[in-house]
């Protein structure tokens, strides 16, 4: 008896727990709606048939229970035709109603939207991080919209990720818009996102691939805006960074062209015009300053976090940046040793690159 209380007060209390912020039962797009539907078909269905076959088992224990000084045999079945027929034309035509719109389901998922009004984006997935560029927006010189772990998309559009991986198999997953896709190096596989409406908080999503050592800290936030915050939003990206004047900055920057550009690319305003600086084998930094968060969309983008870091990336996110290879394989920030005041100065630098 207290076993069974137990196991019924675990199942009832089971319910009770929130729906977290990657539910797929919430979806708030037309993808994840089309496949909230399927998903209630098919819980409708399991669910009577449950209840039919679990009926009658409890009617068939109870009836043909053993009963002292008698003998009660149920009648045989095997071999009745007419029963063996109908229990494999339910099950066949169970499995037919579901094969309908799992299969639409499926092509409608699958097909690639296409038009002058399908946002493009291109999708490349890293150990641990995500690249974002979006190939039809430019600025005068020709340089593509680039970010890192923050996808941001207008509301009631249709959006077209493109995607591939850098190293090994990803996979793209933001419950609440569609399901899952998985990256393979060498491959493009898309997925199409519409979302309902704009809000204030991101989307939540992750790689759901396992990919290695900060496998879980390769976290994905979608923001939906309006169209008219979004145009906004793409004009501000593309806007160079500044090399700063404010000798704090300054000296930031001299560190980050010295050192971290090894790495890391940044599109700058030089007295030269416009200039690509760096390597694209980390997140780009143009804006980093006007991101929520860093490190694969897991910390928040504090000076506090920052500062530690470019201090020692590892004590934030479990990377092994002594195997990197570069180019072919980046596996983690390494720690520089740079100084209190020089990662002061970077920080002042990537605070101001908004």
């Amino acid at each position: 008896m207290l076993l069974f209380t137990l196991t019924l007060s675990v199942l009832v209390l089971s319910a009770c727990a929130g729906s977290g912020p990657q539910s797929y039962l919430e979806p708030a797009g037309e993808m994840a709606e089309n496949i909230d539907k399927t998903w209630d078909l098919v819980l409708m269905l399991a669910a009577i048939v449950f209840f039919l076959v679990e009926g009658a088992l409890i009617v068939t224990i109870w009836k043909f229970r053993h009963k002292k000084n008698t003998e009660v045999r149920p009648k045989q079945v095997h071999g009745n035709t007419a029963v063996e027929i109908a229990w494999t034309i339910i099950p066949a035509m169970i499995l037919a109603l579901l094969a309908v719109p799992n299969v639409k389901g499926i092509l409608e998922i699958r097909k690639i939207p296409v038009g002058d009004d399908v946002l493009q984006v291109q999708v490349i997935g890293h150990q641990w991080w995500w690249e974002f560029r979006y190939p039809d927006l430019v600025d005068d010189q020709g340089n593509v919209l680039i970010t890192a772990n923050e996808l941001y998309i207008p509301e009631k559009t249709r959006v077209n990720l493109s995607m591939t991986s850098a190293d090994v198999i990803h996979s793209f997953w933001v419950p609440k818009l569609n399901g899952k896709r998985d990256l393979v190096p060498g491959k493009t596989s898309n997925l199409t996102l519409i979302a309902d409406a704009a809000q204030d908080e991101p989307f939540f999503g992750q790689c759901a691939e396992f990919c290695g050592l900060s496998h879980a800290d390769m976290r994905i936030k979608v923001y939906v805006t309006s169209a008219a915050d979004f145009d906004l939003w793409a004009a501000a990206q593309l806007e160079p960074a500044q090399i700063p004047t404010d000798p704090v900055a300054r000296a930031g920057y001299d560190t980050f062209v010295s050192t971290c550009a090894a790495c890391h690319a940044a599109t700058v305003q030089t007295p030269n015009g416009v200039e690509v600086i760096g390597k694209p084998y980390a997140p780009n930094l143009t804006n980093f300053g006007s991101r929520n968060t860093f490190g694969g969309a897991t910390f928040e983008n504090t000076t506090e976090l920052l500062t530690q870091w470019i201090h020692d990336p590892s004590s934030l996110k479990p990377m092994n940046p002594d195997a990197n290879v570069i180019p072919e394989r980046i596996l983690g920030m390494p720690s520089f040793g740079l100084s209190d005041t020089a990662v002061a100065e970077l920080v002042a630098l990537l605070e101001g690159w908004k």
